[in-house]
């Protein structure tokens, strides 16, 4: 059975690796080895660590850090504990002979648990535009609001979902491909794609009220916020889920989305729902469930044979939009070029 759902997991969604790094005056004197041969450790396991002197200096004492934060090593051993999860630097400072020096070992910290795996029931099918290349989706008072890509054909939507009627509607300048939305205090902030830059607009009229440029991040691709609007997150195609300060836009922080075997990129179009983050997956019939604070992907879901269901044309696409309505508690997903929305339940997968 988990054979089976390992199968299940890694057709979902794409794995990468990462590597160490040590700088070349680090290597004379000192270096930091991970017993067991790996640098991939899971959340709550214990680590053996081999500080090696490699000229045998004198040693008056080591301290250690684990992404900035002191961690106690008793026995060449610590219990791996940390508030988020991925890549992360384990520092070793070695004082000597008067003065001291820093060693850095990157490390990949995964999730405990293996992902659980989810499917769906569909509970109602609604007309959906078969132009709209869609991007971002999101309800705002029981309101969906959608942005769509592809340079010269972008655009911001407010969409009766009943109906698939298009309620209100700007287009973007050609130059720009348009990617995900969401909305805060009145205010609708959609990313582009590739020009590292994102603008705002009044949930009302759809005047444009300000641009803002990214930071950190490679490129745009979805958004979604906390219910109280203290963060935004960002989805750049990358491993990272980038945190940014609703005031400011500012990249302050970011997650790393890992399961118990490897580190993920390519969430994509993102949902921000009880601490959780459900983020579609680049080229993928599935959607991760993602830890909020820590970057865990603690399930999948399966949402294979929905694009089945839609109509097939020469320009349709992957699925993509997942937009979570408060009033009904229910999902609404679809997908690039899809005459169809549907409306579904998440249910565990026997």
């Amino acid at each position: 059975m988990y054979f089976y759902k390992f199968l299940i997991v890694s057709f979902l969604i794409v794995s990468f690796g990462a590597c160490n790094s040590t700088n070349s005056s680090e290597k004379k004197l000192f270096s930091l080895e991970i017993k067991g041969k790996t640098n991939k450790i899971q959340h709550g396991k214990t680590v053996e660590i081999d500080l090696r002197n490699k000229k045998n200096k004198e040693i008056d004492s080591v301290s250690y850090q684990l992404n900035g934060k002191s961690i106690n090593v008793n026995n060449n051993s610590f219990t791996l504990k940390s508030d988020k999860l991925g890549i992360q630097p384990l520092k070793a400072t070695v004082y000597y002979e008067g003065t001291s020096t820093e060693v850095v070992k990157n490390i990949t910290i995964l999730a405990e648990e293996a992902p659980k795996v989810y499917t769906y029931e569909i509970i109602n099918t609604y007309p959906h535009d078969i132009k709209a290349y869609t991007q971002g989706l999101e309800f705002h008072n029981d309101t969906l609001y959608e942005s769509t890509g592809r340079k010269g054909i972008s655009s911001l939507r407010k969409v009766d979902y009943k109906t698939g009627d298009v309620l209100k509607k700007i287009d973007l300048d050609d130059s720009y491909f348009g990617e995900g939305i969401t909305i805060i205090d009145q205010k609708i902030y959609m990313l582009t794609w590739q020009a590292g830059k994102g603008f705002i607009y009044d949930l009302n009229t759809f005047e444009k009220l300000d641009s803002f440029q990214y930071n950190k991040s490679k490129e745009g691709w979805g958004l979604t916020h906390t219910p109280d609007g203290g963060k935004i997150y960002k989805s750049d195609g990358s491993d990272k889920i980038w945190i940014l300060n609703p005031k400011t836009l500012v990249e302050e922080d970011f997650i790393e989305t890992v399961t118990n075997t490897s580190v993920f990129n390519k969430a994509n179009e993102l949902e921000y729902v009880d601490g959780k983050i459900y983020a579609n997956v680049y080229l993928k019939d599935s959607a991760m469930i993602i830890d909020a604070k820590t970057g865990a992907i603690i399930g999948v879901i399966d949402f294979r044979g929905l694009k089945d269901k839609v109509k097939q044309h020469a320009d349709l696409d992957v699925l993509n939009g997942i937009a979570y309505n408060p009033k009904t508690d229910t999902f609404f997903v679809t997908g690039k070029n899809w005459d169809k929305m549907f409306e579904v339940s998440i249910k565990e997968k026997n």
